[in-house]
């Protein structure tokens, strides 16, 4: 901050600038004060007041009215802009300051969380001020913290999202495959069935939605859940393939999770009915605005994909 005693001090004041506009502009000072609001001895003993202490006459008395020196000239020229300057000045001091834009995700799926980050980092090249932060602790219920305004955003895999203050647009949709050992007896089928699953062991992971579990299973089994159809739900990604590797059950995650990792201990499955397909979604709040499709843009972006 400057030292007061650095501050340039003017003789010049605002209301000297509008005495000598209004004098320029109306020729007499019988008309200027009309325009001012003032008595004709104020604007006169203004002006006198402001020669003075510039040292220097601004106009020339004629019994026409009042004309412009060249000083008085100069002064007018200048005054105007300063006048308009210092009115944009006030508006901007009268302006609240914006709060950064801020956004608030969380995803349904822990999944998300591999390739999240990445996106979330591009968007920062549009939005440098943007406010990020990841929502962990609704993961688990996404939709409800959408809809009291805990949150401004969500990747959803099977949550529904009802009608009013949310909006939501379709991402991408990734593939679910099986994934055994090599020693696995279904090993050596490239595809597996609903009937092959019963009586096996699935392994899956504890921040899998519930929705997205019943979801799951109505894909292979219909409303009748197998009575021999165990779960063992664990939780790395790492700890599951492991598992997996040591004939301990069936892996059940997204191809672009597992493709890194097959090989000759490891095979992915697919369903003999076809793909296996999860759909993605974006979930925000309506006065998201156009964050929400810088977000949308981002996510569709950096989708994740095989191998990756």
């Amino acid at each position: 901050m400057a030292n007061i005693d650095s501050v340039p001090s003017p003789a010049l004041e605002v209301r000297d600038l509008r005495v000598v506009i209004a004098l320029a502009q109306a020729g007499t000072t019988a008309r200027a004060a009309e325009v001012l609001h003032l008595s004709q001895p104020a604007v006169s003993r203004a002006l006198l007041a402001l020669e003075e202490r510039l040292g220097a006459q601004l106009f020339e008395r004629t019994p026409r009215g009042l004309t412009l020196t060249s000083a008085g000239d100069r002064l007018v020229s200048a005054a105007g802009p300063l006048l308009v300057e210092l009115r944009e000045l006030e508006r901007r001091v009268r302006t609240p300051v914006a709060a950064p834009p801020r956004l608030r995700v969380v995803c349904e799926c822990y999944t998300a969380y591999h390739w999240l980050p990445s996106a979330l980092q591009s968007m920062r090249k549009s939005l440098p001020t943007l406010e990020l932060s990841l929502a962990l602790e609704h993961t688990r219920d996404p939709v409800g913290a959408l809809t009291a305004g805990e949150i401004d955003a969500a990747l959803l895999t099977t949550a529904a999202v009802p009608r009013g203050p949310l909006r939501e647009r379709p991402l991408f949709a990734d593939e679910v495959v099986f994934v055994v050992g090599r020693t696995h007896p279904l090993a050596r089928a490239r595809t597996v069935t609903s009937e092959a699953l019963q009586g096996q062991t699935i392994l899956g992971s504890v921040h899998t939605p519930a929705a997205e579990h019943t979801a799951f299973m109505r894909r292979l089994f219909g409303r009748k859940r197998p009575k021999k159809l165990r779960f063992e739900r664990l939780p790395l990604t790492d700890t599951i393939l492991e598992a997996a590797r040591g004939g301990l059950g069936i892996a059940v995650m997204s191809e672009w999770i597992a493709s890194p990792h097959l090989g000759d201990d490891l095979v992915a499955l697919r369903l003999d009915t076809g793909p296996m397909r999860r759909p993605w979604r974006l979930a925000y709040r309506d006065e998201l605005g156009p964050i929400a499709l810088s977000l949308h843009q981002a996510l569709t972006s950096a989708q994740p994909r095989r191998g990756t």
